[in-house]
């Protein structure tokens, strides 16, 4: 598994990064839906962001939404940061790793309690590591 990164040019990012993360992670892209392994992913563990291995989500926050990426309720203390994402006829709200910028996923009302929040995420931007056993 490659070691994340914290580069400080666009070129550092393409050297670190496949060329699909960097398309996700650097340029706000979106993967296919039911492409991420990490929708089956069960086991305990963090994910972390797959660009500079900020931790952003426990698996306990991990739930099946049925959208097709990996989805959870709420996101660790201070990981992410939000922005409005005009790209669609509605106004979406898009969220980032707060270290490094890279684009995670999009955060929508519908989610379960006790946020009522789904952080639906790509799984390319993420890197899980599980908990020891």
């Amino acid at each position: 598994m490659r070691e994340a990164c914290l580069p400080s040019s666009e070129a550092e990012w393409q050297g670190c990064l496949t060329p699909e993360q960097y398309r996700v992670l650097r340029q706000e892209g979106t993967e296919r839906p039911g492409s991420s392994p990490f929708n089956q992913e069960k086991r305990a563990g963090v994910y972390h962001c797959a660009g500079c291995g900020q931790a952003l989500f426990e698996s306990s926050m991990k739930y099946e939404s049925g959208s097709g990426w990996p989805s959870f309720f709420a996101v660790l203390p201070e990981s992410v940061a939000t922005k409005s994402d005009h790209h669609l006829l509605t106004p979406r709200t898009e969220y980032h790793c707060s270290r490094c910028g890279g684009h995670m996923g999009h955060v929508f009302p519908d989610g379960p309690q006790p946020s009522g929040l789904r952080y639906c995420n790509n799984g390319i931007s993420l890197r899980f590591v599980p908990t020891e056993a």
